[in-house]
């Protein structure tokens, strides 16, 4: 990488390191890589760099407790090995940091805690207040108790949601992969991403470790959300020695996702990244340049139908008529109130509902362009 990526000294840095990082095999810690990370992060807060981790591990070492070789595919089962090994994987973390007289803190997250505004407003104060304190927080998902519906899928999608929080100058993905390979052409790392193409997804590849979720194709996915909210984003090895020095000081080996130059405001990244919308509702096409060049509201005369059951107060996806969904916003309608909105101008709108003071169908400063 010859690009140089700040001359500054980044306020904040979000790192998450997979399993395979920190394991030499199913259940056997890597001391020595862990205390090389340990010692980078360390210097990092030395400088005054804000570091938060956020760590895989957990179902692979209590998979290593119970003498698994392969990672279970029952939920039950998973979780067992997340309660096993959790308490591992943050004694490894503050063995690791207490060379620097660094304490860790843990935090353990669900979809939930982000989803529901309450909550994730919660859990941004609790990181401001240990950030504050001079801690390491390590943020892990909660496996132990995560059901389907509200995991994050992946500790990737997790730290690119964990990045736009805290609005991250970068986070950096380190993981066995060097970096993103150009697989079918060069065969050789693609240094700099200055947007996530269709070519660039082609790219990525699955996972194949018996520990490990995701792979490539998560990575580029979490890259798009920190991305969007002018967070720069680094995908490179945790084995390459001073690996966050050397990719902060734009020298070291991987592939650096540029940011966008327009982030979004932190609301709208919450509907945008941190939400499971309820529902769609589908406009015509005249609808689709008002929404995406005029920024206005979502007027019921742009509707076509819904598909989905929620209610008003709901985040919805917005799809044009083709289906593409191309925003998200928090409809002002139920489901069952839409179809007779459809197509309809205000004062037709107002005559339906005369009780309602705002007859928009997704307001503007609710709603945000994927």
């Amino acid at each position: 990488m010859t690009k140089s990526i700040s001359d500054q000294t980044p306020k904040r840095v979000v790192v998450k390191l997979g399993t395979g990082v920190l394991t030499s095999g199913v259940g056997q810690l890597d001391t020595v890589r862990i205390a090389a990370v340990c010692a980078g992060i360390a210097a990092l807060h030395a400088r005054g760099t804000e570091v938060i981790v956020v760590s895989s591990g957990a179902v692979g070492l209590g998979m290593g407790a119970l003498a698994l070789a392969k990672r279970p595919k029952e939920r039950s089962k998973k979780q067992a090995c997340a309660a096993i090994g959790q308490s591992r994987l943050m004694q490894t973390w503050q063995a690791g940091f207490a060379p620097h007289s660094l304490t860790v803190a843990q935090v353990l997250l669900t979809h939930d805690d982000l989803r529901v505004r309450s909550r994730y407003l919660g859990v941004k104060e609790t990181l401001r207040q240990l950030i504050a304190y001079g801690t390491v927080p390590v943020i892990n998902e909660n496996d132990t108790v995560s059901a389907a519906e509200i995991k994050f899928g992946d500790n990737d999608t997790l730290s690119a949601m964990v990045a736009s929080l805290v609005e991250a100058d970068y986070l950096v993905i380190l993981s066995t992969a060097p970096g993103l390979i150009d697989l079918k052409g060069t065969k050789l790392i693609v240094p700099i991403v200055e947007r996530i193409t269709p070519e660039i997804e082609a790219m990525a590849g699955g996972t194949s470790s018996e520990t490990a979720v995701g792979g490539m194709v998560s990575k580029i996915s979490a890259a798009r959300v920190a991305t969007r909210a002018g967070c720069g984003v680094f995908i490179a090895s945790g084995a390459e020695p001073e690996i966050l020095a050397r990719l902060l000081g734009g020298r070291g080996p991987g592939t650096f996702f540029v940011p966008s130059g327009l982030p979004l405001d932190a609301k709208k990244r919450w509907l945008a990244y941190f939400q499971r919308p309820a529902g769609t509702i589908f406009v015509n096409a005249c609808a689709v340049p008002v929404l995406r060049e005029q920024g206005r509201s979502l007027l019921a005369v742009g509707v076509t139908h819904a598909r989905g059951e929620f209610a008003a107060g709901d985040i919805v996806n917005i799809a044009g008529p083709d289906g593409t969904v191309f925003a998200r916003g928090k409809s002002g309608f139920g489901h069952d109130e839409i179809p007779p909105l459809a197509g309809k101008k205000g004062d037709e709108v107002a005559a339906l509902h005369p009780a309602r003071k705002r007859l928009e169908v997704v307001h503007r400063n609710d709603l945000v362009l994927l």
